[in-house]
């Protein structure tokens, strides 16, 4: 089939060669790519399980002509393209599914069961769209190898394991991936969303994704008979103080201008109805953009905790514990001057209307430790493309039906447009970061 480079094609537009040239190629590509892709996505593989799909990867970058390096992180793939001086630019797509029942619909939905790092067995899914990644990352290899005439530098495309447990870009870096191998000047990548119409590209200037922190709080008391609860200190009336009392965390302490969440996503406690327990938990989910704004929020989330089990009469020795689980997914941050060059970039390659400025949103994405990790050196950029169906997109906006969301057994995007118009975003701004 012939996918068209987006807006300017879709307005008559004359586009540049050089676009052209990257959107013909994808083109002709394109069935053997929507192959891969329902490969990818019916055999899932959970977090640190991805042999099968590193494989894939692996072998589709060696016979580009590659140096690769299997097994980086666990399950991680580095694919190596050195040609000639200038700069060195990491690629990256994460290729881990999620422990979720698949009910698309698709012919070639998945049917896989997995165990979690958690012990539980369920279906598996790429119900975020990371076999849309590792397809157009196989492209975009693949139009890199044969333009070698056209960049010079170093291009380093890695396949990450571990992205939904937020521990596969650490686990590569502690593997050496900045030793081992070449150290990049910048660092590119995409994820789908059904925030956009398919096709359509774009970023977040500053921050992109927020910090997210896992908080455990247990909230302990004095149990005993529901029918006598003065002789008690009764930790479910704690813990429901606690959970109203963090709300003004962010409407009453936090700046309205700079976003935070702080979400109580699961509250236990007690068996039977008459029996007042002696503990209670709450497990709470807390999003930030900068260092300085997390601190405050986890140092609330203690003082809160023990300020409203003292106001409860509760003693010092069963104040709640409060765990803060580590390692958290730290924000991730767009160079700003690096988004502004390459959306006008490719408004100029692909039509200005498919290239837009997107919001910052508080999901959490570990990209951001390839950054973090030489933040005096690298420069970073995710960048955000379309698989909605744009007239299901208008209609729900309109009130209609909503889109189902990532992570949703539902979440099927219009995958040809993603990966066409992924591969050809990661490629142009190879092809410009790199001139010969």
């Amino acid at each position: 089939m012939r996918i068209p480079i987006i807006a300017a094609a879709l307005l008559g537009l004359p586009l540049p060669a050089h676009a052209e040239a990257v959107g013909d190629s994808v083109s002709r590509d394109m069935p053997g790519l929507m192959a891969i892709y329902r490969d990818l996505h019916a055999n899932p593989e959970l977090s640190f399980q991805e042999v099968r799909s590193a494989k894939v990867m692996a072998d589709a970058a060696r016979k580009a002509g590659f140096t690769v390096t299997e097994k980086v992180g666990r399950t991680g793939v580095v694919a190596v393209l050195k040609n000639g001086e200038g700069p060195t630019v990491l690629i990256r797509a994460d290729m881990d599914g999620l422990p979720v029942t698949e009910q698309t619909g698709l012919p070639f939905a998945s049917t896989r069961k997995g165990t979690s790092t958690a012990g539980v067995e369920s279906g598996v899914m790429h119900a975020c769209g990371h076999d849309t990644h590792m397809t157009a990352w196989i492209e975009t290899a693949r139009l890199m190898a044969a333009r070698k005439s056209e960049w010079s530098g170093t291009l380093v495309m890695i396949g990450q394991p571990a992205e939904e447990l937020g521990l596969g870009a650490l686990e590569m870096l502690k593997d050496g991936l900045y030793t081992r191998f070449p150290r990049p000047d910048y660092t590119l990548a995409f994820h789908d969303t059904p925030e956009l119409p398919a096709g359509v590209v774009g970023a977040a200037k500053g921050w992109a994704l927020a910090n997210v922190d896992s908080v455990d709080i247990l909230v302990r008391g004095t149990g005993g008979h529901g029918a006598y609860p003065h002789t008690t200190r009764d930790p479910i009336v704690l813990a429901s103080s606690i959970v109203m009392k963090l709300q003004t965390l962010v409407s009453r302490e936090n700046n309205p201008l700079d976003p935070a969440v702080v979400t109580v996503g699961s509250f236990h406690s007690g068996f039977k109805h008459n029996v007042i327990p002696d503990e209670a938990k709450l497990e709470l989910t807390v999003r930030s953009y900068s260092d300085e704004t997390r601190t405050r929020l986890l140092d609330g989330i203690r003082r809160v905790a023990k300020g409203e089990a003292i106001a409860s009469g509760i003693s010092e020795d069963r104040m709640p514990l409060v765990t803060v689980k580590e390692p958290h997914t730290r924000a991730t941050w767009n160079t700003p001057e690096f988004t502004e060059d390459t959306v006008a970039a490719l408004k100029g390659q692909l039509g200005d209307a498919n290239v837009v400025f997107t919001p910052s949103v508080m999901g959490g994405e570990d990209f951001g430790e390839f950054r973090r990790a030489d933040e005096a050196h690298v420069k970073s950029l995710i960048l955000w493309v379309g698989g909605s169906d744009p007239q299901k997109l208008a209609a729900a906006k309109a009130g209609g039906p909503p889109m189902p969301s990532l992570h949703s057994p539902f979440w099927a995007p219009v995958a040809d447009k993603v990966i066409a118009s992924a591969s050809q975003a990661l490629t142009l701004t190879a092809l410009r970061l790199m001139p010969k």
